[in-house]
């Protein structure tokens, strides 16, 4: 007699595992892009440009400066694509390491090439997430932190600007962090289409803006 037709236990699983993940990517791209739709324009953030305000101006910069978005966006793609601790890793890392250069930027000493920084930042993220490079958890963090100092030199040089800089500060760390969720979870929604290649498309979008900076 032929056993009843069951489904594979393993298979089971697996499915369950990725419906509760992808419900979770779901959750944090939505929460995220919540947040996003709230920019009110998308344009160019530079250095030189004052930052006059405190908490809301300071939420709304990274947010309304492509440049800046670019980069954290990617930052949140990269750690999903990668997958492992480097989910939550570099994001965390990304704002911790921005503080140090914004506190760098507030104290007036001078870091030459900022903005080619942060342009090679779009570039080379963009890059690595295309090709999809699997760096070592200790090189992504190197990475993520040499860019996360020009990142928040640039905030930090524009702190003495703001009528409130803690509010200011504030603004613009938990921005970041939002930014870095929605990469999440757009990485970890596209990352398993076409066998990654969605998320390696993205990566060559971000590049190309690197481009631009680096020339414009």
């Amino acid at each position: 007699m032929s056993k009843p037709l069951g489904a594979d236990p393993l298979t089971t699983f697996s499915h369950r595992r990725f419906a509760i993940a992808r419900t979770a990517a779901q959750r944090a791209a939505s929460l995220a892009w919540l947040v996003t739709v709230l920019i009110p324009t998308v344009a160019s953030a530079h250095i030189l440009r004052g930052a006059q305000g405190g908490f809301g101006s300071g939420f709304l910069h990274p947010l309304s400066g492509l440049d800046h978005f670019l980069a954290m966006f990617a930052v949140g793609l990269w750690g999903a694509q990668m997958g492992g601790r480097q989910v939550w890793t570099l994001p965390v890392a990304f704002p911790l390491i921005m503080v140090v250069g914004g506190i760098i930027g507030i104290s007036g000493f001078h870091l030459p090439y900022i903005e080619t920084g942060i342009a090679l930042s779009i570039l080379v993220l963009g890059l690595v997430i295309c090709v999809a490079w699997k760096a070592p958890e200790w090189m992504a963090l190197l990475l993520i932190a040499f860019f996360a100092i020009c990142h928040g030199y640039a905030h930090g040089a524009e702190l003495p600007l703001a009528a409130d800089p803690a509010d200011y500060a504030i603004g613009f760390v938990l921005a970041t962090g939002l930014i870095h969720i929605l990469g999440i979870g757009v990485g970890l929604l596209v990352g398993r289409l076409w066998r990654g290649r969605v998320s390696q498309m993205l990566g060559g979008v971000i590049a190309l803006g690197g481009v631009y900076y680096l020339v414009a």
